[in-house]
């Protein structure tokens, strides 16, 4: 069995061991386009701030490639996919025949068109390595940057920015940071310790055009009318499903590659895990990408499971997303800005002054969602009471309390649902 995938991420990583667990003789090669092997994404802020070095970065083992007997193609680039004569086309020119395939490519920065953005030196995204990498070697030369979007990716590329003692303002069209994955109250208390830090944060406006001679910037013009002078641009409003190559092929494509709950695509023998894939939500089961490290590595190992012909199935996709800014860690899943508020019981603690907040959304006296600023230890229990969809009445009046863990729980759910949650709470 020829088995190909098609990026060297988490996702990759999940399945290569899924399929060993099933198929030891099997052939397996990994196409990537990066010219790194596996590395921690979310590092790379602490690559580019200085705070660790390049040999951090990995995850996995050194041998972790050819312990499993894995033909790794680094720095290579696949431009198509024929489903009918089961091969990848690589840019270089080359085809590799495949029996299954996964395509585990990740997400693509999205660069809106901007004036005057074309011919830019110092414009940067920051999703890779050779992002940091690139932005690292530039330094010494920057004096003021513009973070456009105040998402998660901004956040640690400002953060990254301001360790090397640069100034850094952060541009953001929505009324608060963190937008997407947080409430307003949370954003407001990343967006205080930002600024107790030393970083502008300008929301509900946008840059509009970026100013400059030739391939010099002096400064970005927003929407408001307002001019930041700058010589430095980071654009990081977003990512989009890498799954561009897959154009004129029978794949099904929306935003990502369509999947099923085995990870596999339209096309039997051709499976879709991580950011790249469109998989079922848990509560609405509707289908969406879903850009979340731990998500990728359980939707590789399912993939990776299925490409062997073994059994195993997605339980759905949990919105999840955990960072920290400058020693306040934040973690928000599930549903946390119900759209129709009706149908949900929302219980909130904050105290702006120690950077904590809490946000514990309910429906039928079930746990849906939650936010946590600043006391993010018992995460895993959240999680797992979403997951289970658990009465929380017996212990509703501990859920805000910053000390809120196992021991509240009532004997028989913990023997019964969170024994391994219980040995790390």
């Amino acid at each position: 069995m020829n088995y190909v995938i098609i990026g060297n991420s988490v996702a990759a990583v999940g399945a290569v061991r899924a399929i060993r667990a099933h198929d030891s003789q099997g052939n397996i090669t990994i196409i990537s386009r990066e010219r790194h092997s596996a590395y921690g994404r979310p590092l790379i802020s602490y690559l580019l701030g200085g705070l660790i070095t390049e040999k951090r970065m990995a995850y996995i083992p050194e041998d972790f490639y050819e312990k499993l007997g894995i033909n790794l193609l680094l720095n290579s680039e696949v431009v198509g996919v024929d489903t009918k004569k089961q091969v990848v086309a690589l840019s270089a020119g080359d085809t590799i025949k495949y029996d299954r395939l996964l395509v585990a490519t990740g997400g693509d920065p999205f660069v809106p068109p901007i004036e005057g953005l074309t011919g830019k030196e110092k414009v940067f995204t920051f999703t890779t390595w050779d992002d940091a990498a690139k932005l690292k070697a530039v330094a010494h030369d920057i004096d003021h940057a513009v973070i456009l979007g105040g998402g998660l990716i901004g956040l640690k590329a400002a953060e990254g920015l301001h360790l090397l003692g640069k100034r850094v303002t952060i541009v953001e069209l929505a009324d608060r940071i963190l937008s997407a994955a947080f409430d307003r109250p949370a954003g407001r208390i990343v967006a205080k310790k930002m600024k107790a830090n030393g970083i502008d944060v300008i929301t509900e406006d946008t840059v509009v055009k970026i100013e400059g001679d030739g391939a010099d910037i002096s400064g970005v013009l927003l929407k408001s009318g307002d001019v930041i002078p700058c010589d430095t641009v980071v654009v990081a409003i977003g990512v989009r499903p890498a799954a561009g190559f897959l154009k004129g092929s029978a794949i099904e494509v929306n935003r990502g590659v369509v999947v099923d709950d085995r990870m596999e695509s339209s096309v039997k023998g051709v499976f879709a895990a991580g950011d790249v894939a469109e998989a079922r939500d848990f509560f609405s089961s509707q289908k969406n990408p879903m850009p979340i490290w731990p998500d990728a590595y359980i939707q590789g190992d399912i993939a990776g499971t299925a490409m062997t012909g073994a059994d195993k199935e997605y339980a759905g996709g949990l919105a999840m997303n955990s960072i920290e800014f400058f020693k306040v860690s934040t973690i928000s899943m599930g549903i946390t800005n119900p759209a129709n508020a009706s149908e949900y019981e929302v219980l909130t603690y904050q105290n702006t002054e120690s950077y904590q907040y809490r946000k514990i959304v309910l429906k039928e006296n079930r746990l849906v969602g939650a936010v946590l600023v600043g006391n993010v230890e018992r995460a895993g229990i959240f999680s797992g009471l979403i997951r289970d969809g658990v009465d929380i009445t017996p212990f509703r009046e501990h859920l805000l309390a910053p000390d809120f863990g196992f021991i509240h729980l009532p004997k028989d759910l913990r023997n019964s649902l969170f024994a391994p949650v219980g040995k790390v709470a």
